[in-house]
C-alpha cells in the first residue's frame, strides 16, 4: 500500500514541477494571457502540497505496517515458546 502512495506522490510532484516550469514559460509563449502564469503557479502549488501530503501518508502507512508486522511476529514467537514449554 505504501509503495502505491509513494508512486502517486512522485507523479503529483512531477506534475507540480511541470506546472511550475509552464508558469515560467507561459508569459513568453502567450503574452496576451496574463492570468495564464498565475493559473500555472496555483496548480503547481496545489499539486506540490497534495503530493507532499500523499508522501507523508505513505510514510505513515509504511510505519504502521511495520509495527503490525513486528507485533504479529512477536506474538507468534510467544505462542511458539509457550507450546515448547508446555511439552
Amino acid at each position: 500500500m505504501a509503495r502505491n502512495l509513494y508512486i502517486l506522490a512522485g507523479v503529483l510532484l512531477l506534475f507540480a514541477v511541470i506546472s511550475f516550469v509552464m508558469s515560467m514559460t507561459a508569459s513568453h509563449l502567450q503574452p496576451s494571457l496574463p492570468a495564464n502564469g498565475t493559473l500555472w503557479k496555483t496548480s503547481a502549488l496545489f499539486l506540490a502540497v497534495v503530493g507532499l501530503l500523499v508522501a507523508l501518508l505513505g510514510v505513515m502507512t509504511a510505519l504502521f505496517e511495520q509495527v503490525d508486522r513486528r507485533t504479529e511476529e512477536r506474538n507468534l514467537r510467544r505462542r511458539d515458546g509457550r507450546r515448547l514449554r508446555n511439552r
